[in-house]
């Protein structure tokens, strides 16, 4: 079935040429593809993206519509393993970039916060380790004891974390790239890159995060790719759920969208073995599990009016992969999100942006591509 937000209709975008060389071609129309084109472009590089299917029809319109701070680790995990230091850096990042978002999203983008929540005790325990570490570094974020309504009785505890927010990734992405024409950059809908050099670009970015590009060299498969399922119900009159929530770190998550639906996606772990995978086609282990979800969090069976899948990226330590790709000097990666992709996508294609123009950010030696082949 179709993604909820891909049933949006969008504005045809006028078609390129793809003629003539550029300073920078891009690979992947997505939402770091056309953050990375719309900084170049307004720093007056030449620009062309390449994407085998129209604007945000990868993962930038097949997720769940969550725009989270931080990475898919929790903040006391990247300040065990990198330090307090390169974790409060990159957890203010993260919420420079969602600020950044916002202004440039419009109506795409609702800054409600976000509830991470616990289903058990050891979670519970989790949740208080990482918010401790987050006071202790001045990161706002509120401890919630349990949480009452429809949540009573299910889960234990939550995290509030108030910079966040929801999405409708498409329309947002959908903006981006026109903004990003608009300051010059050229866009090819419908058209598979298989060489690099078919870009006629002196640089090259690939941006297709989980989807295999074929065109990363040693890296090829090490971003391993990974299957989400969403379901979006009918819409409901009743406000019950006021922000995007996420459990059972990270397996659950679901919000109310604008228009009442609930949007709900993970359950993965009910087959985890069959979600590493580069095929969208839904499954009836997760669809079943996603729609049982629902109807228990509500109280009676709802109609699901979408049912969607995309593809994400995978990395063993939750950080994004940012660089020059090993072997392949002029190439560069913007991918691995681990499921956070929207904020990072975007905040990772800027990030790029910005380095091939010569401002290169000390957080790109966390995101060295070359760390995966260790």
């Amino acid at each position: 079935m179709t993604s909820y937000w891909l049933a949006e209709p969008a504005l045809e975008l006028p078609r390129g040429t793809g003629s003539g060389p550029v300073d920078v071609g891009i690979v992947g129309a997505g939402v770091t593809g056309c953050a990375c084109a719309l900084e170049l472009a307004e720093a007056g590089l030449r620009v062309r993206v390449v994407d085998a299917r129209k604007v945000a029809e990868g993962a930038s319109g097949r997720n769940g519509g969550f725009a989270l701070r931080g990475t898919a680790a929790s903040y006391d995990q990247v300040v065990a393993s990198f330090g307090r230091d390169q974790a409060l850096a990159l957890w203010q990042w993260t919420e420079a970039e969602l600020q950044a978002m916002g202004e440039l999203a419009g109506d795409a983008f609702r800054r409600l916060g976000s509830l991470r929540l616990a289903a058990d005790a050891e979670e519970r325990e989790d949740l208080r380790d990482e918010i401790e570490a987050l006071w202790a570094d001045g990161l706002e974020a509120e401890w919630i004891d349990a949480p009452g309504g429809p949540l009573a009785g299910r889960f234990t505890a939550a995290i509030r974390h108030p910079t966040d927010a929801v999405l409708q990734p498409a329309r947002m992405v959908r903006r981006l790239a026109a903004r990003a024409m608009e300051a010059g950059a050229e866009i090819l809908e419908g058209r598979q890159v298989t060489d690099t050099g078919e870009l006629g670009a002196e640089r090259v970015v690939v941006a297709t995060d989980g989807y295999p590009s074929g065109l990363l060299g040693d890296l090829e498969g090490l971003i391993v790719p990974t299957r989400g399922q969403v379901i979006a119900t009918e819409p409901l009159a009743e406000r019950l759920f006021e922000m995007p929530h996420y459990g059972r770190h990270g397996f659950d998550y679901w919000h109310r969208a604008a228009d009442g639906r609930i949007v709900a996606g993970g359950f993965r772990d009910v087959s985890l073995d069959q979600e590493f995978t580069a095929d969208e086609e839904l499954t009836d282990p997760v669809q079943r599990a996603l729609s049982t979800f629902v109807n228990d969090l509500v109280g009676r069976e709802l109609r699901v009016d979408y049912r969607w899948a995309g593809i994400f990226g995978l990395v063993l330590d939750f950080l994004p992969v940012v660089g020059e790709v090993p072997g392949l000097p002029g190439t560069w990666v913007a991918g691995g999100y681990s499921g956070h992709g929207n904020v990072l996508g975007f905040a990772c294609g800027r990030l790029a942006a910005r380095a091939i123009l010569g401002d290169r950010d000390p957080l790109l030696d966390l995101f060295e591509p070359v760390r995966l082949l260790g």
